[in-house]
């Protein structure tokens, strides 16, 4: 149980993490899109796609960074400490993003001003993230667990770029989104809007992929170990025939869920690959899953939650999205 319990609780908080990536990012995608909306009645109907269902998306999130602390304390400690100020635009970008969600439905006067909020919590939020994701594939240089860097450790090129190639990651989530869920002139202007995107995002994943074996961190370092290439080789050409069949699908109409689901399984085998450069460690370089763990007790104890707790948030977002399943109408309403 002592080996187990770190391994099953990594499976738990990553499929946590790629969940909220998933559900969450197409919603900030709308964000991100909605200065391509031709006029007001437009964004709300690009808002109101999501308006159901889009606030019991952070549920993964909360689900990753409680697990985060109970299984793996000292990751936490760690995380947090170093990449406090990331986190904390995240969280008050996320905030915001979502009283301008709320707040523009009900506003008169102010609704632009909303709705620029609203733009501007998700782009926020995204970059965020992406520069969360790229200080950690960076690496965390540790001693006696303290993190060696300074307050603005997580500050780099590096970061910087990832930032932006998940900021375009989350807004062909919400093209995409916008292509199932939308027709006429809004699904039109999502289209549009994909086939770049799908090459703008193509493009980042190749750099930053290009990037990764001179990063401290030598998380590329496994995929060139042992033969380890042959077996792992799958993962890119996956990726790279996903996204030719999506910039595809993109602009055949009658395909409206196609695009949709091979941007999620775009963004599935992106997370697979960084999983499998990341492991063992839970924060690169050194820190490995059993170093960072709590005792089997913990981890036990809060197994017996999540056992209850896992099956409840699956169950109710698979109810949320098929109560709200197929086309939102222009004048749909949100109250």
């Amino acid at each position: 149980m002592e080996y187990w319990l770190p391994v099953l609780w990594f499976g738990v908080i990553g499929f946590g993490v790629l969940m909220y990536v998933l559900l969450d990012g197409f919603v900030l995608g709308l964000g991100i899109l909605a200065p391509f909306a031709e006029d007001e009645a437009q964004l709300d109907h690009m808002m109101n796609t999501a308006a159901p269902i889009w606030d019991g998306n952070e549920t993964w999130l909360v689900l990753g960074g409680a697990g985060l602390l109970a299984a793996f304390p000292k990751a936490y400690a760690v995380v947090l400490s170093a990449l406090y100020l990331p986190v904390l635009l995240m969280l008050i970008a996320l905030v915001f993003r979502g009283v301008a969600f709320e707040f523009r439905f009900k506003a008169q006067r102010s609704k632009p001003a909303w709705g620029a909020a609203f733009a501007l919590g998700s782009m926020l939020a995204a970059f965020a993230q992406g520069v969360i994701l790229g200080a950690l594939m960076e690496g965390m240089p540790l001693n006696g667990g303290k993190y060696l860097s300074g307050v603005f450790g997580w500050f780099s090129p590096f970061s910087m770029l990832t930032g932006i190639a998940v900021l375009f990651g989350y807004a062909l989530l919400g093209s995409t989104w916008l292509i199932l869920k939308t027709e006429g002139p809004l699904q039109k202007v999502a289209r549009n809007l994909t086939r770049p995107l799908v090459l703008v995002v193509v493009a980042f994943m190749g750099l930053v992929s290009a990037w990764l074996p001179f990063l401290d961190s030598r998380i590329m370092a496994r995929w060139f170990e042992g033969g380890n290439f042959w077996w792992l080789a799958p993962v890119p050409a996956l990726a790279l025939l996903n996204a030719f069949a999506l910039w595809r699908a993109a602009m055949q109409k009658g395909r409206d869920a196609a695009p949709f689901v091979l941007t999620l399984c775009f963004f599935a085998l992106g997370f697979a690959g960084l999983v499998l450069g990341i492991w063992p460690n839970i924060v690169p370089p050194g820190l490995t899953i059993w170093q960072a763990a709590s005792p089997p007790s913990s981890q036990g104890f809060v197994l017996a939650g999540l056992i209850v707790l896992l099956p409840a948030i699956l169950g109710y977002t698979y109810w949320s999205y098929s109560v709200f399943k197929g086309k939102v109408a222009t004048d749909a309403g949100y109250h």
